[in-house]
């Protein structure tokens, strides 16, 4: 007697459960989901705005604030916007005067530099350039051609001033490109 009643608990019990899982799945599972906290909703990192901390304020004479006027702690987005963009304006310098800060590191940095370092430069890059050996100019005897694509330059120039006579914009028309030679199949090798 005592089996029978267990069965008939368990069957209640599992028709009950089998009941609500086929409720579960007639409703929206994403909403059943959220309900039972499976799912989270992150915040829209666009909607997130910062607000001023709240503090006493040093004068006790002041207004009380009016309903829906701007917050006087609070800057505006556009603000907000121009002081992460462009710091300066937000330390209120100008930006055409360096810190203090900078001016050190400058200072740190050495002797200023001589109006000609960029020929100076160029030079030490020429003489860094590898040179060439004997081996090298026997097995690679042969110049590449260059990459890319040549333009006729006494072409190019009568082009401009026939199309400046004509009054049209100088991109109308072909651009006149020197075109390679072809070479035979024995000079490949050769």
């Amino acid at each position: 007697m005592e089996t029978s009643r267990i069965r008939g608990q368990l069957v209640a019990l599992s028709t009950l459960a089998g009941c609500a899982l086929l409720l579960a799945a007639c409703g929206d599972s994403d909403a059943l989901s959220r309900t039972f906290g499976f799912t989270r909703d992150a915040p829209d990192e666009f909607m997130v705005t910062t607000r001023a901390p709240l503090s006493m304020p040093p004068d006790f004479s002041l207004r009380p604030p009016r309903p829906g006027a701007p917050r006087p702690m609070e800057e505006s987005e556009q603000r907000q916007a121009e002081g992460a963009l462009v710091p300066q304006t937000e330390l209120a310098t100008t930006p055409n005067s360096p810190s203090a800060g900078q001016e050190a590191l400058v200072q740190q940095a050495g002797p200023p530099v001589t109006n000609s370092i960029r020929a100076q430069v160029d030079a030490d890059a020429r003489l860094d350039q590898a040179n060439n050996g004997f081996v090298d100019q026997l097995l690679f005897w042969r110049r590449s051609s260059p990459k890319g694509i040549v333009v006729d330059p006494q072409k190019e120039a009568q082009r401009l001033r026939e199309d400046a006579a004509l009054g049209e914009s100088p991109e109308t028309g072909d651009t006149p490109i020197i075109q390679p030679r072809k070479r035979g199949w024995l000079e490949g090798i050769f």
